[in-house]
């Protein structure tokens, strides 16, 4: 009798688990992150911009949860990118010092796992519209995403401006910034293959776009879980614009672009309506850096935040971060709490079932008690600031806790050159501060009033963040420099390799489609 019952308990429980399972399986969660480029903390109307045309991200916010201290791995385009698709900090696989040229030899090592190949062993399709930079490998593709775990890819695979320009805003307008000289023109790949070349802005977000919806009606209808990475090209120098998006705003090239990001945005939400996967798929949106203060008007706003790109005060890191997710995210809240994109990976792979490496460390955290909880609280304690070019003899610039920051360097950056506050500038060196700076910035995210260094404010705040910098620091081994492999012109991406005069003479244009049709994949 005992026997009979217990092989009952286990059959029922056995039964339980196998419908669990199967429900969990069928209920994957789709998962779309959408990354712009230099986008400031005060670029956005829901972040406080009172000239920006963002409709559909303000909405966006609106119907989800709105991060005030969510913050970039790094103040400038490779390493942000490295780290959000492997939860670690850039020196941990490499991608240091700066960013990957247009004919860089290295990129993001095959032995880092990326959310995409996370994503494929749980039966996911992947893929990545837009901007990749972690290196193309040349000729080879050896680190083209499609090596990297990405089914499919379509996009510039650098910032725009590593490429002459040529037309930005339709019809024949030039672009308004100095772009790169003696370079190829800017290669659209399809896959591994260029198809264009050079690529043309002003049609460029439109098939972003188009892939991307594309991507999302096939799986959706397929019912495959699916990952998006929606790495915009916008709102980099220098800003383009289609003819729908050109002088459609009073802030100039940079409203223009920001618009143009906001529309696709607002046409990618509605192809997951449309598809009837909604409420079964999680949306994040961030941005890989600060904006580019050089740039003056046209180069983005950090609001109260000091500085911009390139450096490690708030205004290069602190970006803005909007989750949705219709009946899981309760809409409309703000959370103060502490994440970054490092946190994106370990919070995505809990939702999917996907295995996080445990033979390596992680930095990222997962996020899920902030999304899925009102007023969730963070696990996140600390959170680390490496320059745009890390030394392994210094390592860290600074570090914070949920209150305070301590600088124990500081630099200016070229994206500053002439900004009013000289901090910023490029001709302002790294500086060691001893003691370190220290500033709360609950009241005072500007960075600019130092807590005064003899008070015992500044003493135990500073006892536990050196304590938590060094534990970290003895971790933080660097690996050996990607960046640093160098560049040569034979890795630079050409469609017609061989040509003459090079690289002038790369020039192609085999789209299989056009506007409004989807790609072939």
């Amino acid at each position: 009798m005992i026997r009979s019952a217990t092989s009952r308990v286990v059959w029922c429980t056995l039964l339980a688990s196998l419908c669990l399972y199967q429900v969990s399986s069928a209920a994957k969660p789709n998962i779309v992150l959408l990354f712009a480029d230099d986008l400031g903390y005060g670029d956005l109307g829901c972040y406080g911009h009172p000239t920006s045309h963002s409709p559909n991200l303000d909405r966006m916010s609106q119907e989800g949860l709105r991060f005030t201290q969510f913050y970039s791995a790094s103040p400038v385009c490779s390493p942000s990118r490295a780290a959000i698709l492997t939860g670690r900090y850039q020196i941990r696989s490499g991608i240091w010092p700066g960013v990957f040229g247009q004919s860089s030899v290295g990129g993001l090592p095959h032995n880092e796992t990326t959310i995409a190949e996370g994503l494929k062993e749980v039966g996911y399709a992947t893929t990545i519209v837009g901007k990749w930079h972690l290196g193309t490998g040349g000729n080879n593709h050896t680190y083209l995403p499609t090596t990297q775990g990405f089914d499919h890819y379509l996009g510039i695979p650098f910032s725009h401006d590593m490429c002459p320009c040529i037309i930005c805003f339709y019809p024949n307008t030039s672009c308004y910034d100095q772009c790169r000289k003696g370079s190829a023109p800017c290669p659209l790949y399809s896959d591994d293959e260029i198809v264009q070349q050079p690529a043309d802005l002003t049609t460029l977000t439109q098939r972003y776009t188009d892939a991307a919806t594309a991507f999302i009606q096939k799986n959706a209808a397929a019912k495959t879980p699916f990952f998006l990475y929606m790495a915009y090209q916008h709102t980099h120098h220098p800003q383009f614009a289609s003819q729908k998006f050109r002088n459609a705003t009073t802030r100039g090239t940079m409203g223009d672009s920001l618009m143009e990001l906001d529309d696709s945005v607002g046409q990618i939400m509605a192809a997951i309506k449309e598809s009837g996967v909604d409420e079964n798929t999680f949306v994040f949106f961030t941005a890989d850096n600060g904006p580019s203060l050089t740039r003056e008007v046209r180069g983005g706003n950090q609001g109260l935040l000091k500085c911009g790109k390139g450096t490690t005060y708030e205004g290069g890191q602190r970006e803005p971060g909007i989750a949705r997710m219709p009946g899981k995210i309760t809409p409309g809240q703000i959370t103060k709490e502490l994440s970054g994109t490092v946190d994106i990976l370990p919070t995505v792979f809990a939702m999917t079932g996907a295995k996080v490496p445990t033979d390596r460390i992680i930095d990222g955290v997962d996020m899920s008690n902030i999304l899925f909880q009102t007023h969730g609280k963070s696990e996140r304690s600390h959170y680390f600031y490496y320059p745009k070019n890390p030394e392994p003899t210094i390592g860290l610039y600074a570090i914070r806790d949920d209150t305070y920051k301590a600088h124990f360097y500081t630099e200016g950056s070229h994206c500053g050159h002439e900004y009013r506050d000289e901090d910023c500038w490029g001709s302002t060196r790294q500086a060691k501060h001893t003691p370190p700076l220290l500033f709360n910035l609950l009241v005072d995210p500007s960075e600019g009033y130092p807590i005064d260094n003899r008070t015992e404010e500044y003493k135990t705040a500073m006892i536990s963040l050196q304590k938590v910098a060094d534990n970290f620091q003895a971790t933080a081994v660097f690996a050996e420099s990607q960046i640093e492999r160098g560049m040569s012109k034979d890795y630079m991406p050409c469609c017609t390799p061989g040509c003459s005069p090079f690289p002038s003479c790369c020039r192609c244009n085999k789209l299989p489609y056009s506007l409004h049709t989807s790609p072939r994949w």
